[in-house]
Formats: structure tokens, C-alpha cells, sequence
């Protein structure tokens, strides 16, 4: 393979003994005297054939916009009600999170559990326990409108899910160490 790119990137002179033939192309197209073969007929009729043929037919000058055109294909797009709902999710998940949040502290704090998830371990003995809970339902709030406006229609139907299956599980974690502490 080596061999043959060089081969074909190097020009090498011709042997000086091999016999050159000479092939005069234009000399034997000059020759043939048969015409060159004119163009194609066009396949679309002009505006003028047209209007002979159909009585009210008006030729579009250019530059004067289509009306009535529709696109075959639009992306699906969120409703006013649905816009409406998944702002109520959201501020119901990141409500429930707050709410979860609250209850580990105070659990912790007074010596009745510990973080049972090892991500959010290691900030609750602190502050930051309220803002690291709140990153699950901003996931779950971009999840829910991502498939909102998805293509397939299943998806579309489904869009509630996340947020409230997130809510739910902060609702169910904080009423569960509410109860722990007496």
C-alpha cells in the first residue's frame, strides 16, 4: 500500500525507449459534422400556455407573498391549562422538598434519624440542606416540560409524571420524619 501511494504521488520520467502515441480528440470531433443536440423541451407550461388554456387563471408576479400555505408538520406546543398546571407542580414540588428538608433537620438535630440518601448526606447537619434538596425538583420541573412539547404523543400524556412522583416522595419523606419526632 506503501508502494502505491508513492507511485501515485511521485511522478517519475517516462522511459525514453517506450512509444508515444499522440490521439488528436478535437481534430475527430471537428470532423463529425451531425449538430450538437439542442436543449430539452421544457416539462412545465409557461404562464401565457396557461391562462390560454385555463380562462381564470392569473400568473403570481415575483415577489408577492403565498397565501394559504400551511405547513405539513408543527411541533407540538404547551397550553395555556397546561402551562397553568406545570407552574402548580413546580411550586408544589419545590414546596414538598422545603418541607423534607425542614423535617431531616429537625429529626437530625434532635437525635431521632439520620439522611437515609448518601448524595444529601453530607449537608444535613447544615443550611445548605434546603438548597441542595431543591436541585431534584428543578430536574423534575425540566423533565415534565421537555416532555410536554415532545414529538411522541405517549410522552405528551405523560408530561405530569415526574413532578408528581417528586412531590409525592418529599411529601411521604417529610411526613415520615414528622412523625419520628414526637
Amino acid at each position: 500500500m506503501l508502494l502505491a501511494t508513492i507511485l501515485l504521488l511521485c511522478p517519475f520520467p517516462q522511459i525514453e525507449g517506450a512509444a508515444k502515441t499522440v490521439t488528436n480528440d478535437s481534430a475527430a470531433v471537428a470532423s463529425d459534422s451531425s449538430p450538437l443536440p439542442s436543449a430539452p423541451e421544457p416539462k412545465v407550461k409557461s404562464d401565457i400556455e396557461v391562462a390560454a388554456i385555463e380562462p381564470g387563471y392569473t400568473p403570481v408576479q415575483p415577489g408577492t407573498p403565498l397565501v394559504g400555505v400551511k405547513m405539513s408538520v408543527t411541533r407540538p406546543y404547551e397550553t395555556p391549562t397546561r402551562r397553568k398546571l406545570w407552574y402548580v407542580l413546580s411550586i408544589s414540588g419545590s414546596g414538598a422538598a422545603a418541607f423534607d428538608a425542614w423535617s431531616t433537620r429537625r429529626a437530625i438535630s434532635q437525635g431521632y434519624g439520620t439522611e437515609a440518601n448518601p448524595l444529601l448526606r453530607p449537608f444535613s447537619h447544615s443550611g445548605a440542606m434546603y438548597a441542595a434538596t431543591q436541585v431534584s425538583p428543578l430536574v423534575m420541573d425540566f423533565i415534565g416540560k421537555r416532555m410536554m412539547v415532545s414529538q411522541h404523543k405517549w410522552v405528551r400524556n405523560m408530561w405530569w409524571l415526574p413532578q408528581s412522583a417528586g412531590s409525592g416522595f418529599s411529601f411521604y419523606a417529610g411526613i415520615h420524619n414528622v412523625r419520628l419526632v414526637q
